[in-house]
């Protein structure tokens, strides 16, 4: 397991900067990273490390702290440095999107990138959400989204946007889509009505068709960034959730549990935290860098492992 890295959790802009003098030192060398605002928090090394080991890949995979507006310099700063992956976490999807060479025709369609190929000098564009998101759902909920009605919380973001379009190119029979402002989900409101036999909806986190929402949905998804620290608000109001419901909470919390998560186990509702998706979205990314086999077992206990700390 590579031990150089964990004497600092994570790295910045500044740090790839003067990467000679710091990061070129780690053994195994970085060739991987998780860039996000905020990242600190990822257990993405404590996965990936393990399955890098595991296939006998001399490298190591770090977080880098990587402000907004900043990702397409970080991106030329990994490839002079000799990476071959990046991972794109909250908010940078969108922008990880414009800065490709090339792009994977789903990533295409899901609207962001959040794996990055570098290869012979070219950065090439995929979206692990998708899929991550779809394996999950059927690992732990047994079911797949064809012909379910979903309602998506923070549809305006990268992964909420990515989620929601996967759902449609699945088969989901109803899509509501729930943002803090209406106005930023209309336009992909509009493409996907154009492109879906699927019935969707849109509304404000405030409006009162919320309830009318919650009450339809199979299965709800907070897609926002919401339960990541403590005193967020609520992403949606907890009396709504029933026992029926299946609650998929893209947030995760290391050693704990997400209020959403509490509220959906208190009203006896099926549910699960980010965890199982940031699983199948690392195994989705290693099988872009290194194709198979990925050692996804190792993964998952890499990720037990750190999340119980």
């Amino acid at each position: 397991m590579p031990s150089s890295s964990q004497t600092k959790p994570c790295w910045s802009l500044d740090d790839l900067k003067s990467w000679e003098t710091g990061g070129a030192l780690l053994q195994p060398p970085a060739r991987l990273a998780v860039i996000g605002d905020p990242v600190a928090h990822s257990l993405s090394p404590q996965m990936h490390n393990p399955a890098l080991a595991a296939r006998g890949i001399d490298a190591q995979y770090i977080r880098v702290q990587v402000a907004p507006g900043r990702v397409k310099e970080a991106l030329e700063l990994f490839r002079g440095h000799g990476f071959a992956g990046i991972n794109c976490t909250i908010p940078h999807k969108f922008e990880a999107l414009a800065a490709m060479d090339e792009i994977d025709p789903l990533a295409q369609k899901l609207g962001a990138v959040n794996t990055v190929l570098i290869r012979d000098g070219k950065f090439t564009g995929f979206n692990s959400d998708g899929p991550g998101f779809l394996r999950a759902v059927e690992e732990i909920f047994g079911t797949s989204v064809q012909g379910r009605k979903v309602l998506i919380v923070g549809a305006g973001g990268g992964a909420g946007q990515a989620v929601a379009k996967q759902c449609v190119i699945s088969g989901c029979s109803h899509l509501f889509l729930v943002n803090r402002t209406v106005e930023k989900v209309q336009d992909l409101v509009t493409m996907l009505k154009l492109s879906s036999a699927a019935e969707i909806h849109a509304a404000a986190l405030s409006s009162p068709e919320l309830r009318d929402f919650v009450s339809e949905a199979d299965l709800i998804v907070n897609a926002t960034s919401l339960g990541l620290k403590e005193g967020d608000l609520d992403v949606l109001p907890h009396s709504l959730i029933t026992a029926r419901h299946w609650v998929f909470d893209m947030v995760y919390r290391k050693g704990g549990t997400t209020p959403l998560i509490a509220a959906a186990r208190d009203a006896g509702a099926a549910c699960c935290d980010g965890l199982p998706l940031l699983l199948h979205q690392g195994a989705v990314s290693f099988g872009h860098w290194f194709g198979e086999p990925v050692p996804l077992e190792v993964m998952r206990e890499g990720l037990r492992a750190a999340a119980t700390v």
